[in-house]
């Protein structure tokens, strides 16, 4: 059984206690909440965007065994450390699908992103389709959602928090436009911890259930 250690309890009353009033409902604050507590960085919360229910929609995904590709190791990494209390949620990283030497046209974690949604969305369908994972790649998010232009099938949720400069906050605008279920970290921040920490709350969440 999963237990939150006391320290991290004491540090998210702590947060609670400085976040600023706010319209989220109880599971947006707490994937908030888990953000600011990874990014040390409270002026996030204006920048933290969540598709309608897609919270609660990607919880249900998760007790139904939706796995998880992220587009690194990093994130991967730090996901397993709580999926592994969840063992029907598969946490795959699109390197898996990288052949080091192959030459692209793509950045490598595109092409992997790219035959790892072909290979696993056909695979998990309807209620276990995949939760998709991006903090570090703009270029891998831009190609999943060419790839979802036309597709018959979409995933549970994309976690839109690649960090940078070049083509990031572009990346994350059209997701934010799109009709995909969605949780985006405007601006230039993100990073790995930030987006594993937000599949984390909400695994963490599932776990309640």
């Amino acid at each position: 059984m999963f237990e939150d250690h006391p320290i991290f309890l004491e540090s998210i009353k702590y947060i609670r206690a400085k976040l600023l009033p706010n319209n989220l409902n109880p599971i947006e604050s707490s994937v908030l909440e888990r953000l600011i507590h990874t990014s040390g960085d409270f002026d996030i919360q204006g920048s933290l965007k969540f598709s309608a229910n897609v919270c609660e929609n990607a919880i249900h995904a998760i007790n139904c065994g939706a796995p998880i590709l992220t587009d690194t190791d990093m994130a991967a990494t730090a996901i397993k450390s709580i999926a592994k209390y969840s063992p029907k949620n598969k946490v795959f990283s699109a390197k898996k699908w990288i052949d080091e030497g192959k030459i692209f046209n793509l950045t490598k974690t595109a092409f992997g992103i790219s035959q790892a949604w072909l290979e696993i969305s056909s695979k998990y369908l309807g209620n276990r389709s995949p939760i998709l994972v991006f903090g570090s790649s703009p270029t891998a998010l831009e190609k999943l959602l060419d790839l979802l232009e036309d597709s018959n099938y979409k995933p549970n949720l994309i976690v839109g928090m690649p960090v940078g400069f070049i083509g990031v906050e572009k990346s994350k605008q059209r997701l934010l436009d799109s009709q995909f279920p969605h949780i985006v970290l405007e601006s230039t921040k993100g990073g790995a911890a930030m987006a594993a920490a937000t599949v984390n709350a909400l695994l963490r969440e599932s776990l309640k259930k």
